[in-house]
Parts: C-alpha cells; structure tokens; sequence
C-alpha cells in the first residue's frame, strides 16, 4: 500500500536533530537529518530505546530537541509562539493506547479536540458523527469505550485524530495493543484513509511487516539513522 506523492513541498526537515536527557547521560537521538514531503507514508523502525518514539514526538512538537533543526513547510518548529495550535490544527496522532476518556461515549470522545476550534455544538456532534461513520462507528456512537472492543476503540482515536483536518497523521504502534486480525483491519483503515484524504502519514513500529506497507522505512539503531529507503516491495 503506498500513498501518492502530494507534491515538491517539504513537509518536514530535520538537521543534525539531537535529544539528551539526566544532563546528557541518555542520548536518545545523535544526529538525526531527513526530510519528509507531502502524501508520503514511512514507517520508522528499530530496536526499544533506538530513538523512534522521541522523533515522533519532536515531529508532534510533544518535546523539544537538545540541539539541530527541525522545521515544518519550512518554518522552524523551535521559532513557533503557537506550538498548542500546531498540534490541535496541523498533526493528528494516534497512539498504541487509545487515551480515550472512559465516561465520554465514543461520539463525545472524537469531539474533544474541535473544543479548540469555533465549531458549534451540532457541527461537532455532526462531524465527529460523519468521522465515526468513516470508520466503520456508526452502530457505536453512544458507547463508552469499555462496550467497545481493542480495534473498536482505536477506531475512535482514528476518528479523533482527524477531527480538525489534520495533514499530518503520526501514529506510535498504532496497532501494537491489537490481535493480528484486528491490527491488519486497522493498519488497512489507516493507510485508506490517508491515501483517500492525501495525507503524510509517519508510523512508527517495531515489526517489519507493518513496516513493509510504507512506501519508505527508516531505521534508527542508538540514536542514528542508519538506513532510508524506498521500500521496494510498494516501489
């Protein structure tokens, strides 16, 4: 599964990105450079503690890096006075843990992040009810997550995670709490809704064959890349 290239633009570029921790005795990236454009799908793969979940999070704006650039459609991230709106407008994210409120249904669930935005209450209702429908919901709008099944539930963070037009999905081992027929359904949702809505998706996991539906895969191992490639299986 591949989607399409969206254009020239740079939606992410990344030089010499470091990120230390305890006074720079864990250094969890050591350098890290590579761009990412428009409708590209990579998957970041590597070891426990390689460093992927702490890129992930330096893309989401969730921590700051040590030292380097990162900028996003060319503008630096580290410069921006507005990083709550960057990640409530820009990103969407979808977690291994759904983080979903457990005495919110999944309909109320999928309305929290358009709080931020200036929809009224019956444009959020309807559009989180059209996002739940999008993914296979529609049966289960009035449910509190724990009448919902593992996939069941990640649908509802999929659906959140497109609440306010995101053009960027990060998902961290999205399917890593699923049985493998749950996760194959939800990996296939992901990936047909990103290619359908044009959207960079950049999903990190530690198995190889998730990692073979990316068009891309990067490897980390302490901190580095240490390979970025086409994959040649979607290529």
């Amino acid at each position: 599964m591949t989607i399409p290239n969206g254009g020239s633009e740079w939606v992410f570029e990344a030089s010499g990105l470091r990120k230390e921790y305890d006074d720079g005795q864990v250094q969890a990236l050591r350098g890290v450079d590579f761009r990412v454009q428009q409708g590209e799908f990579v998957a970041i793969v590597g070891q426990s503690g390689s460093g992927k979940s702490t890129l992930l999070q330096m893309l989401g704006a969730l921590d700051h890096p040590s030292a380097g650039a990162l900028s996003y459609r060319g503008a630096s991230l580290s410069e921006r006075a507005d990083l709550a709106a960057y990640r409530a407008h820009e990103i969407g994210f979808i977690f291994q843990c759904f983080h979903l409120l457990p005495t919110f249904t999944a309909l109320e669930n999928v309305q929290i992040p358009m709080f931020e935005t200036r929809r009224s209450s019956a444009e959020r209702r309807h559009r989180a009810s059209e996002l739940l429908k999008a993914v296979g919901l529609e049966t289960r709008l009035h449910h509190l997550p724990a009448k919902l099944s593992g996939g069941e539930r990640q649908r509802v963070a999929i659906a959140r995670s497109l609440a306010n037009g995101a053009s960027v999905l990060l998902a961290d081992e999205p399917t890593g709490n699923l049985d493998s027929e749950s996760a194959e359904l939800i990996l296939s949702l992901i990936v047909g809704l990103c290619r359908e809505q044009k959207l960079t998706l950049i999903l990190v996991t530690h198995d190889r064959g998730i990692a073979r539906q990316a068009a891309r895969i990067i490897e980390l191992k302490d901190g580095r890349i240490v390979s970025d490639a086409p994959n040649q299986e979607t290529t």
